[in-house]
């Protein structure tokens, strides 16, 4: 991946996102990874200020988003993420325990770009992180409009 591609890490589970920048680290990514514990101030900072998603034009950006977040649905985010003309391009990964075929097609007709189911095992946790860091270090990211 392009140095400066930024990785948004929306996830609200600490330990969930230790491990996840933690094997990210591992394959070999280097980029810099900006984590947000809720939506809403991941949705602040994408969108900016005056929530049009300008302030995000010019940026490459990769986002890795959790479904199940305290404050908002994971779904709702990545439909105002598409549905943006700054910010669409943009790649998301979602990252989340939830399994359903139902949600898993939803996301997709979205336009999420990647769905991960976290395994619960530990150790399966943690290699899937590191396959998809090494994923990560292969990708192209455009830059937003």
């Amino acid at each position: 991946m392009v140095e400066h591609v930024t990785i948004i890490m929306i996830e609200d589970d600490e330990g969930h996102a230790r491990l996840i920048e933690k094997n990210i680290r591992r394959a070999g990514v280097s980029n810099e990874i900006m984590a947000f514990r809720d939506g809403t101030s991941a949705v602040n900072f994408l969108f900016g200020a005056d929530g049009s998603g300008r302030e995000s034009s010019g940026r490459a950006l990769l986002v890795l988003l959790d479904l199940n977040l305290p404050d908002m649905t994971g779904v709702d985010i990545l439909a105002r993420i598409k549905q943006n003309e700054h910010l669409k391009r943009s790649p998301v990964v979602v990252l989340t325990t939830t399994d359903d075929k139902v949600e898993i097609q939803r996301c997709y007709d979205l336009g999420a770009n990647v769905y991960v189911t976290k395994p619960v095992n530990y150790e399966n946790f943690a290699n899937a992180i590191r396959q998809l860091g090494l994923f990560f270090s292969v990708i192209q990211v455009p830059e937003t409009d």
